[in-house]
């Protein structure tokens, strides 16, 4: 797929390692360091993906006829700055609560504002018949690096403290930076056929795009099911297993990085599985068992067994998610218009 793809993967890949080694870092801040309850972490999580998401809502239509690498830079060096300041904050004695609330908003509007750019990059970059390779490579790293990242996080927060994953997921945004600036080549910029000025339809035309395709829309409403199980499970667990059941954080991240597995198989297997049964069959499969693992973490016991379950559950769903995501990610690039791609995908 050539050399700039290359470096758009590299890019990929060193933001993905950074944010599998600061996995779960926001969570541990704030029981480790802050001492913040349950009820605090999970508004750590929640509010910040929430408000992150609507703060996020009016960059589609300004990005959607700009250059996208530029939009792609801007959000690294953001993410790289936002974080940054909270081991600024901590060195001065002055790291709260609020603070974090604060920077993770801002890191969840960029991540999506990111990999809407970066998918309508990835579009004008890839011919079509080679868009699912490019996503399952892309879905292949990211669970290579969740798999390497939380152990090796999880050894570093017990060496050095809970703040070091933290920098270094920093870091590896302003590595991304400097590949995207690398890949070269030039990027035309998107003519606009419409008024010239943001409109308020603008910003709703990624969801309705979504909601009037036939098949883009039980899609969109599965993925909403899903992703809502596992926000709701995942910073009530960081309490239950450090706080109340006592594991140590290697413990955590090792929970976490051993499903990973089934990432590298369902990623691999997607193509092949694709060619055989066809897209629309993978795509709903994967997507109805997916939806099903997280129920099974409201059986988790303290010690050994409560591991072990811990790992079956997210193996499951891991493998799932790995086969349906770049399928996804291919379909919906292929059913979205040029002129509609970032607009989509942050709605989405």
């Amino acid at each position: 797929m050539g050399r700039r793809f290359g470096w758009l993967w590299a890019a990929f890949a060193v933001s993905s390692y950074g944010t599998g080694l600061g996995f779960g870092a926001f969570p541990l801040i704030a029981v480790l360091v802050l001492h913040s309850g349950p009820a605090q972490v999970a508004a750590l999580a929640a509010a910040g993906r929430a408000v992150g998401a609507v703060v996020a809502v009016p960059l589609g239509p300004w990005m959607e006829f700009r250059r996208k690498r530029p939009v792609m830079v801007a959000m690294d060096l953001t993410r790289f700055a936002a974080l940054m300041s909270v081991p600024a904050a901590f060195a001065l004695g002055r790291l709260g609560f609020a603070q974090l609330l604060v920077v993770s908003v801002v890191v969840a509007a960029a991540d999506i504002a990111f990999k809407a750019a970066g998918g309508a990059y990835l579009k004008a970059l890839v011919p079509p018949e080679d868009l699912l390779v490019a996503n399952s490579r892309f879905e292949s790293t990211t669970w290579t690096a969740t798999m390497v990242g939380p152990p090796l996080g999880g050894a570093a927060i017990g060496l050095f403290g809970p703040l070091t994953t933290l920098v270094a997921n920093a870091v590896s945004y302003l590595l991304s930076a400097l590949g995207i600036r690398a890949i070269g080549g030039t990027e035309p910029r998107p003519t606009r056929s419409a008024a010239p000025r943001l409109r308020a339809p603008d910003l709703l035309e990624g969801w309705r795009h979504i909601l009037d395709h036939p098949t883009l829309r039980p899609l969109f409403l599965n993925s909403i099911v899903v992703n809502g199980l596992i926000m709701a499970s995942e910073p009530l667990l960081a309490v239950l297993l450090l706080d109340d059941f006592g594991f140590a954080p290697w413990q955590y991240g090792l929970v976490f990085a051993v499903p990973c597995v089934g990432g590298l198989v369902g990623s691999r297997l997607a193509h092949r599985l694709v060619a055989r049964f066809g897209r629309r069959e993978v795509l709903y499969a994967a997507g109805a068992l997916r939806a099903c693992w997280p129920l099974g973490l409201a059986f988790v016991r303290p010690g050994l067994p409560g591991i072990v379950l811990v790992i079956a559950v997210q193996l499951g769903l891991v493998t799932c998610c790995a086969l349906f995501n770049p399928v996804l990610a291919t379909y919906r690039l292929d059913h979205t218009a040029p002129d509609r791609v970032a607009r989509t995908l942050v709605a989405w």
